[in-house]
């Protein structure tokens, strides 16, 4: 991923390392961001970054402002799949399931997608690895392996304190 053009789709998947092939074919094959696609979903979170670990989900944000219509419309689509939940908590809507083993989760705001928190944390991480390197990415993934979440393992590792999600 280089640009902020690449994330909008999932197209940059396709040309990625092996799970964000295989989650670009998941994708595809549930028909999601067809489905979603009135609602500017982009996936966000650590696999299009390439800070992932096996049981990372997929994150897809969306733009809402009839929630009342986007949560028939997930539901419709999404709601027999294992484990389905949702949610709907005044501006905003989460829904979470699996599909072949695969976690996704669907985050929608009131707000475009660039302008919610999920994708400008994942754009920030995706700058600081373009400038930090390699090493600097696997010591990510080390701290998140030891159970530290995306933001907080950033901050430990730039020596950054208060809240890691600000």
């Amino acid at each position: 991923m280089t640009t902020k053009n690449k994330i909008s789709g999932i197209e940059y998947l396709r040309t990625g390392n092996e799970r964000q092939r295989k989650c670009a074919g998941l994708l595809d094959a549930i028909r999601i961001f067809e489905f979603l696609q009135p609602y500017r979903p982009v996936l966000a979170g650590t696999i299009p970054i390439e800070v992932d670990l096996p049981e990372s989900d997929l994150d897809i944000i969306c733009e809402v402002h009839d929630f009342t219509e986007f949560r028939e419309i997930v539901r419709r689509h999404y709601s027999d799949c294992a484990g389905f939940t949702d949610r709907l908590s005044g501006d905003r809507y989460v829904a979470v399931f699996f599909v072949d083993g695969q976690e996704i989760e669907i985050f929608a705001e009131a707000k475009p997608p660039d302008q919610q928190s999920a994708y400008r944390h994942m754009m920030l991480e995706h700058r600081i690895l373009q400038l930090l390197g390699e090493t600097f990415r696997r010591e990510i993934i080390r701290l998140k392996r030891e159970e530290y979440k995306t933001e907080p393992a950033f901050a430990a590792l730039l020596g950054l304190s208060g809240n890691p999600y600000q």
